[in-house]
């Protein structure tokens, strides 16, 4: 396998876990950041925020990767993630901290369109599910080993030195990609006039398929994102962070697999498969009553979103021409971070301390994916198998 890809991919992937360790580091610790400085009603807000100004930025971070290029793309998402872990610190104030976590939500908006582009421009249309799942596993091992950093790190030696690691992680990656060459010829050199964004750099409509699987499924995104670490709490499990090892552990054994499965059975014969594992997974979480059951439930859905993301993402190449592949992986993004943000915002309102509702608010979310399936399989009866 290391020698079908190149040089330039295994670089970039590398890069990916950098850039996913830096941010999800901090998550398990920012619920308790923000509570000790009186936040504890805004902790909905720590994940809605960063991802409403990643959606924002998901279309001008589509229209510059298709005219500007994969790579300065790129380097912003990246640039923008270390300088906002440096800042965290400097804000003090709950109103600072919501003000960075808005800030630091331009960087996903930048950083995978570019990523995800520059692997269709460089891999066979035949084995985009199996790259993207290679890419995704390097992303995923830094979503895996960044809480468990993140916890160590913040239990000895403190906040603030989360927060520079979070950094240095950040800035390593982008010395990867000023190391690597562009891929999109031709290309305009940056000028104010490609911040001007119309309703058609907004939405592209061939692949309003996957985007609806990916905001049904999203919504259970964010609400893990928001409320298992209060949930560990509640189970007295000391790590906050074990839940997204136990998650994403179990996502690395399949993204790879995943892809390969979507490039050669098909995208929707895969999702039919991950949104009834998500759906099931969800509700074995919402009915946790021991440590045990709860990694269940965080073990199957790891399975479901690992066989659910790249598949989406290949799905949505394969729909775009190549002109506009950035502003179709751009509106999926879109699409993301509408779910995970409204997951996030409405089980962190709904939440407010009140262990007893953790049953019904993770069930809700789950039903979302129970959703996603039912339309995958209206959607083969009445269309074309893709």
């Amino acid at each position: 396998m290391l020698k079908r890809y190149s040089g330039q991919f295994w670089l970039l992937s590398f890069s990916s876990y950098l850039f996913f360790s830096s941010f999800n580091m901090l998550i398990p610790e920012l619920p308790g950041y923000l509570s000790r400085m009186g936040g504890e009603e805004y902790l909905g807000l720590i994940i809605f925020l960063f991802t409403v100004t990643a959606g924002v930025s998901r279309p001008f971070s589509g229209k510059l990767t298709d005219k500007w290029g994969r790579i300065p793309v790129m380097l912003v998402g990246a640039i923008v993630s270390g300088v906002a872990a440096l800042l965290y610190p400097a804000f003090t104030t709950v109103w600072g901290f919501l003000f960075i976590r808005l800030f630091h939500g331009f960087s996903t908006g930048f950083k995978p369109t570019g990523t995800s582009a520059y692997i269709a421009d460089i891999v066979p249309a035949n084995r985009r599910g199996e790259a993207l799942g290679i890419s995704s596993f390097f992303g995923t091992i830094g979503m895996a080993s960044g809480p468990a950093i993140g916890s160590w790190i913040y239990n000895e030696f403190g906040i603030s030195s989360l927060f520079y690691t979070s950094s240095i992680f950040a800035f390593a990656s982008v010395g990867i990609l000023f190391g690597m060459k562009e891929t999109l010829y031709p290309r305009s050199s940056f000028h104010p006039g490609m911040l001007k964004i119309g309703l058609k750099d907004i939405f592209e409509k061939n692949v309003l398929a996957p985007s609806i699987v990916m905001i049904l499924t999203t919504l259970s995104f964010g609400t893990i994102l928001t409320l298992t670490p209060n949930f560990s709490d509640f189970l007295e499990i000391g790590n906050r962070g074990l839940f997204f090892n136990v998650f994403t552990g179990s996502s690395l054994l399949v993204r790879i697999v995943g892809g390969q499965i979507s490039d050669r059975h098909g995208r929707l014969f895969t999702l039919r498969i991950s949104t009834f594992i998500m759906f099931i997974s969800m509700v074995i979480i919402g009915l946790s009553d021991t440590p045990t059951q709860f990694f269940v439930g965080a073990f199957l859905f790891g399975l479901g979103y690992g066989f659910n993301s790249p598949t989406l993402f290949a799905w949505t190449i394969d729909l775009c021409q190549d002109h506009n592949r950035g502003k179709g992986i751009a509106t999926l993004y879109i699409f993301l971070e509408v779910g995970i943000g409204l997951g996030a915002l409405i089980s962190g309102t709904v939440y407010q301390g009140f262990n007893e509702r953790f049953a019904w608010i993770f069930g809700v979310a789950g039903l979302f994916s129970l959703i996603a399936f039912l339309y995958i399989i209206t959607y083969k009866q009445n269309k074309q198998p893709q």
